[in-house]
C-alpha cells in the first residue's frame, strides 16, 4: 500500500490530478441502472447499498460490494495506449470497517487479483486507504477495479482514480505544446427541443465541479420552440450568466449548429480561450462527471486526440448502445468497430460475465440462455453475445459521434470547420479528416451519454435517408482512395430492399441524393437551408411517408399469405422466398389491398420476406406513435428502379472526376470564410 497521500485541492475544489470519480447512481434509480455504478450480491447481502449523493455512500454491514462497473473500473487500456501516463493511482475514505481488494483483468476478460487490505482508521472509524497500480500490463486490454467487504456499517466518503504527476506538455509534429488548463467550451445545438436544452443545462449546473470547469456554453438555437420560453430556463440562464450563449439562427441541421459553435469559439473577437470544446446533443441524458473524464482523458493525452463519450442507450438505460465505430471501406458505410456488439445490456451481463459457466446478473441472479432474432438495420453488429469479454478490449474506432466529443482547440484551428452536410456524416468525416492529420480518436468507456438508440428510430428510411446516401457519396469522395464498384454494389443491394419492402419513398429522395451529389460540391452551402424542405415535399408523393395515427384508422386487414413473418434461414429457404417476392412483385397489385391492408405489421416484421409477398400493409413507425400504409405498385416501383439504376451508373462512371471535385472543394468548404457566408453575410460581404 502507498502512503503517499495525493496533490491536495486547488482552491475551488477541483483536483487537476484526479482521472475520474469513483460515481454513485442517483437515489431512486433502478436496480438495472445501479448496475452501471456497483455490484452488489442482493441475495446475499443484508440491505442494498445506499447512495447518500453521487459520490458518497453507506454500505451496510456484511456486505460485499463490487465496482467493476462500467462507470467505476477504470479502463486501463486506454490509459495505456493513449495517455502519458505510466501508472495510476486508487484513493478511498471511509469512515467504518472495510477491506478493500484490488483487481484487474486481461483483454479476454480474465481476473486476477493485484493486492488488499483492511483500511486502516483512527479512533473514529476514519481511513483513507491508496494504492498504486502499474498500467504496464495492458497493451490490448483491461480493466482495473476494487472490492469493497464492510464487516459493520461504512460510510465511504468518497473514492476516485487519480494520476500520481501532473499532466505535461504533449507533442505534435514537431511542436511542443504547453499542458492544458482544465477548462472547456461546451456546444449544444438544438431545434425545437427546449425542454431537453434546458434539461442538458441545468444536468451541466448541477455539479459544482463541473460547472467550475466550463468557460462557456455555446448554444446555437434553430428552430421556432426556444430555450428562453421554458419556465425553468431563466433560473439557469441565472446561474450561468453571460457564460451562456444562444444565438439564433435557421435551421442548418447538426453539421450548421455545430459549425456555428466552431466558430464562434475560435472567432477573433467574441471568441472563448478554453483548450477544449465539447460537443454534445440537446436529447441526451448527461452523467456530469463524464466532462471532468473527457477533460482529464484529453489533457493527459500524449499528444492532441478527439475523446469521444459513448452512447448508452436512453430508453434502456443499462445498455451501452455503442463501443465504438469504424468505417467499412470496401463499401463505405459506418459500421461497429471489429470486438464490439450493440445494444451490450450490462445487467445482464455485466464486465464480470465471462461466458465460461453460470452466468448471474448484476443483483446475482442466474442468466438463463436467451434466444434471440438478430436484427441488423444497416449499422453494424447487435449483440448477439451472451457475455461480456470483449468488454475487456481495447477497442481503436476512426471517429466518434457527435453526441459527445471533446475536440481540442488545437485539432479544430488545424483542419477546420465540419462539411456543410446539415445532418450525417459530418461527425464521421470530421474524424477521418482529423486521424489524417495526425489527430486520433479514442471512444473512453466510462465516458458516456444516454441518447435514444438510432434503432429506435425510421431514420434509414425517412427523411434522413436523402442525407445519410448524398453524404456518404461526398465523404467517400474526400476520403476513398479506390474502386467505387463497393460502394455501389450496396448502394443497388439498398435500393432492392427498400423496393421489395414497398419504401418507395425512400428510394426517391435517396435518387434525389445521387443527384445532388453528381451536382458537385459548389452548391453544398447554396442548399444548406432547401434541401430538407425540397426533400419533404417529395416524400408527400408517397404513401408509405405519411403517417397515420393507428392502424384502426383504415379498414381491418384481410389477411396475407401462410407463414408470411416467418424468418428464411438457411440458402434454400431465402431462394424460395425471395423467388415468391420476385413473382409478387413482377405482376401488377391488387388494388383492394390499397384501401384494405392485408396485414398489420410491427417494424421487426416489417421486411423484405414478408413485404415483398403482399400488395398494401400497415408498419408501425419505429417509435409506436403511429403507422404508414405501405402499397405495392408495379409501375411506381419500375419508374424508380430504373432511375436508381440509371443514377448508380453515373456515380460509377464518374466518380474519379467527381473525387477531384470535392477535394478541390474541400478546403473552402471547411473553412471559415465558406461559413462566415452563412453566418455572417453582411461581414463576408464587407471581406
Amino acid at each position: 500500500m502507498n502512503a503517499q497521500l495525493v496533490k491536495a485541492n486547488t482552491n475551488d475544489g477541483f483536483d487537476a490530478t484526479r482521472l475520474a470519480r469513483i460515481l454513485l447512481p442517483k437515489r431512486g434509480e433502478p436496480r438495472n441502472v445501479r448496475s452501471l455504478y456497483f455490484v452488489e450480491n442482493e441475495a446475499t447481502t443484508p440491505g442494498r447499498v445506499n447512495a447518500v449523493s453521487r459520490t458518497e455512500a453507506i454500505l451496510p454491514a456484511g456486505s460485499e460490494t463490487s465496482f467493476e462497473t462500467y462507470f467505476n473500473a477504470f479502463p486501463a487500456s486506454y490509459w495505456r495506449r493513449w495517455s502519458q501516463l505510466d501508472e495510476v493511482k486508487l484513493r478511498i475514505e471511509i469512515t467504518g470497517e472495510a477491506r478493500v481488494d484490488l483487481y484487474r483483468s486481461k483483454y479476454d476478460g480474465s481476473r486476477i487479483g493485484i493486492e488488499g487490505a483492511q483500511i486502516e482508521t483512527d479512533e473514529n472509524g476514519h481511513g483513507v486507504a491508496e494504492f498504486t497500480v502499474s498500467l504496464a500490463p495492458f497493451e490490448d486490454g483491461g480493466w482495473i477495479w476494487f472490492d469493497l467487504t464492510c464487516e459493520k456499517e461504512t460510510r465511504l466518503h468518497s473514492a476516485g482514480w487519480y494520476a500520481t504527476v501532473e499532466a505535461g506538455e504533449q507533442t505534435f509534429e514537431d511542436e511542443t505544446l504547453p499542458a492544458a488548463e482544465p477548462s472547456v467550451t461546451i456546444g449544444i445545438p438544438t431545434f425545437n427541443r427546449p425542454a431537453d436544452a434546458v434539461a442538458a443545462l441545468h444536468a451541466l449546473a448541477s455539479d459544482p465541479e463541473v460547472d467550475g470547469r466550463i468557460e462557456a456554453i455555446i448554444m446555437p438555437d434553430q428552430g421556432d420552440k426556444h430555450p428562453a420560453d421554458e419556465p425553468d430556463f431563466d433560473e439557469v440562464a441565472e446561474h450561468f450568466g453571460d457564460r451562456l450563449r444562444i444565438v439564433q439562427q435557421g435551421n442548418l441541421g447538426g453539421s450548421g449548429g455545430y459549425s456555428r459553435i466552431m466558430y464562434e469559439a475560435l472567432h477573433e473577437e467574441r471568441g472563448t480561450t478554453s483548450p477544449y470544446i465539447l460537443y454534445m446533443d440537446d436529447d441526451i441524458a448527461i452523467e456530469p462527471d463524464s466532462v471532468l473524464r473527457a477533460l482529464a482523458a484529453a489533457r493527459y493525452a500524449k499528444s492532441p486526440m478527439l475523446i469521444g463519450g459513448q452512447m448508452l442507450n436512453l430508453q434502456e438505460r443499462s445498455h451501452l448502445h455503442t463501443m465504438g465505430e469504424v468505417i467499412d471501406r470496401g463499401s463505405f458505410m459506418w459500421t461497429a468497430a471489429p470486438h464490439t456488439h450493440y445494444d451490450h445490456d450490462f445487467y445482464q451481463h455485466p464486465l464480470r460475465d465471462l461466458g465460461d459457466g453460470a452466468a448471474h446478473n448484476a443483483a446475482g441472479q442466474p442468466i438463463a440462455p436467451v434466444a434471440r432474432d438478430v436484427v441488423s438495420k444497416g449499422y453494424g453488429t447487435p449483440n448477439s453475445s451472451e457475455n461480456s469479454k470483449d468488454l475487456h478490449r481495447r477497442i481503436d474506432v476512426d471517429y466518434n459521434g457527435w453526441w459527445m466529443c471533446m475536440i481540442p482547440r488545437v485539432v479544430a484551428k488545424t483542419i477546420g470547420q465540419p462539411l456543410p452536410l446539415f445532418i450525417k456524416w459530418d461527425d464521421g468525416e470530421f474524424g477521418l479528416r482529423a486521424k489524417d492529420a495526425g489527430f486520433p480518436t479514442a471512444s473512453w468507456p466510462g465516458i458516456a451519454i444516454w441518447h435514444m438508440a438510432w434503432s429506435d428510430k425510421d431514420d434509414a428510411i425517412d427523411w434522413q435517408a436523402y442525407f445519410h446516401l448524398r453524404n456518404r457519396l461526398i465523404v467517400a469522395a474526400i476520403q476513398h482512395d479506390g474502386s467505387p464498384r463497393g460502394i455501389v454494389a450496396s448502394m443497388a443491394k439498398a435500393t432492392a430492399k427498400h423496393l421489395l419492402c414497398l419504401e418507395y419513398s425512400t428510394v426517391a429522395i435517396q435518387n434525389e441524393a445521387m443527384k445532388d451529389f453528381l451536382a458537385g460540391p459548389d452548391q453544398l452551402f447554396d442548399i444548406l437551408e432547401t434541401s430538407l424542405p425540397r426533400i419533404a415535399k417529395l416524400r408527400k408523393n408517397y404513401s408509405d411517408a405519411v403517417v397515420i395515427p393507428s392502424a384502426t384508422d383504415v379498414p381491418a386487414a384481410t389477411g396475407g399469405p401462410a407463414d408470411l413473418t416467418r424468418i428464411p434461414l438457411s440458402k434454400k429457404a431465402k431462394i424460395v422466398t425471395l423467388a415468391k417476392g420476385l413473382l409478387n412483385n413482377a405482376k401488377p397489385a391488387d388494388a383492394r389491398h390499397h384501401h384494405a391492408p392485408q396485414v398489420n405489421l410491427p417494424p421487426i416484421e416489417a421486411r423484405w420476406f414478408s413485404l415483398s409477398r403482399v400488395d398494401g400493409a400497415t408498419v408501425t413507425t419505429a417509435d409506436g406513435k403511429g403507422v404508414v400504409y405501405r402499397k405495392r405498385d408495379r409501375g411506381q416501383m419500375l419508374a424508380l428502379a430504373q432511375e436508381s439504376m440509371r443514377l448508380q451508373k453515373q456515380v460509377a462512371d464518374r466518380f474519379d472526376e467527381l473525387r477531384d471535385a470535392y477535394r478541390a472543394a474541400h478546403p473552402y468548404l471547411t473553412s471559415r470564410e465558406g461559413w462566415a457566408q452563412i453566418f455572417e453575410p453582411e461581414r463576408a460581404a464587407e471581406n
